[in-house]
């Protein structure tokens, strides 16, 4: 039997990773917290939780403003300074798991499902065409890019449901669900693939959609679908 995706950690406690340490409780909608003492942390805006008083909350610019004000998306993101602890939460059940990058190494998120990361991880984007219009709009939709820059660093993703990682060998494939990716390596190649499916019924037909993934590397899984609204 090939092996199968597996459940990632859903709690986590005193991990210390690109100069954070750092925790993961609850079940059901779990809160992520963060000693930013040493390193501070860039984080998406309104999930905020609670945070020590000694923290200083500030704005942080995005590299390529301009290309993300034409593509109608934020160009600042809220950053906390130690020392002291804050601590994270989405309004919504889910998980949230860590992403590890030693310098140079990518990951590649859905839109939208990024929660925090360290400051030594660059934050950029790049939009997706002929991914199925019939899913993502005909202009297609973005993914966001996360790197270790300017050493190791941690990205924090929450997802819907609970998560599961695939890792796929050189030309291993998977196909997912288009609603139930969360993320993969950069070395992974994703393509959607439609089959039409007739019933032979008075020419009745429908199509079958899902994303299929190439190693080598990590796929994650999100075992509640989400589609992402069509562009106007």
């Amino acid at each position: 039997m090939p092996s199968l995706p597996e459940l990632m950690p859903t709690e986590v406690s005193d991990e210390t990773f690109g100069g954070v340490t750092y925790h993961v409780a609850g079940e059901l909608v779990p809160v992520l917290s963060v000693d930013v003492t040493n390193m501070p942390v860039y984080f998406e805006h309104h999930i905020l939780l609670w945070k020590n008083t000694t923290i200083t909350i500030g704005l942080k610019s995005l590299k390529g403003a301009l290309k993300r004000m034409i593509a109608g998306m934020q160009i600042f993101v809220t950053e906390a300074s130690g020392p002291g602890v804050i601590a994270f939460s989405r309004d919504g059940p889910g998980h949230i798991v860590p992403i590890h990058l030693r310098r140079g190494e990518e990951i590649q998120v859905r839109e939208h499902q990024f929660l925090a990361a360290t400051a030594s991880v660059d934050y950029s984007f790049e939009r997706v065409r002929g991914l199925g219009t019939m899913l993502f709009g005909q202009s297609g939709f973005f993914i966001d890019r996360f790197r270790g820059e300017t050493g190791d660093g941690i990205v924090w993703l929450h997802g819907y449901g609970n998560v599961f990682e695939k890792v796929l060998a050189p030309g291993e494939t998977i196909d997912v669900e288009p609603g139930g990716w969360l993320f993969k390596d950069a070395s992974v190649r994703m393509e959607t693939r439609i089959d039409k499916l007739s019933s032979g019924f008075f020419g009745a037909a429908m199509n079958f959609v899902v994303n299929r993934f190439t190693g080598p590397g990590r796929v994650g899984i999100q075992s509640m679908y989400l589609h992402m609204p069509s562009e106007e």
